[in-house]
């Protein structure tokens, strides 16, 4: 066991995230989420029974955001026929978790559009971590930062 560490990180998630690069991507699918499909040329990790929410903490407790692009944090949007019918309260909870971990709070937030955010997953995911996350358009792209010795 290591201290400090967040419980809900598997040792393989942690080697991931470890491994992963300055600008790697890591996506956490909902359950809904084709995962397998969209992360055959990535690396999948199953966390099966977490939410996005606990996992999206834990990640960014380790892991900082990019700083060199607009939006290092991007969800999939509603798709026109979803507006109005669909809502979304898990993209405030993203908000308030990425705001703890991040200066740039709800900033560092974009939306893709959903068939352009599954080109971007199959493109440029080093990692899909299938989650068993119930609500609807709870998927959520992150972009690796650097680590530095700053705190």
């Amino acid at each position: 066991m290591l201290k400090g560490i967040p419980k809900i990180l598997s040792p393989e998630l942690l080697m991931v995230l470890n491994e992963m690069g300055h600008s790697d991507v890591i996506v956490i699918g909902d359950g809904n989420f084709p995962s397998e499909t969209m992360g055959k040329d990535a690396i999948v990790i199953r966390a099966d029974g977490h939410g996005v929410p606990e996992l999206l903490d834990a990640i960014l407790t380790v892991m900082p955001l990019d700083t060199y692009v607009e939006h290092p944090v991007n969800l999939m949007e509603l798709m026109p026929e979803d507006v109005g019918k669909i809502q979304t309260p898990i993209w405030d909870e993203y908000a308030r978790i990425v705001a703890k971990h991040d200066e740039r709070g709800e900033k560092a937030i974009g939306h893709i559009e959903r068939f352009k955010f599954y080109e971007e997953v199959q493109k440029k995911a080093f990692c899909v971590v299938a989650s068993g996350e119930s609500a609807v358009y709870a998927n959520v792209m992150l972009q690796k930062g650097v680590v530095t010795d700053a705190k």
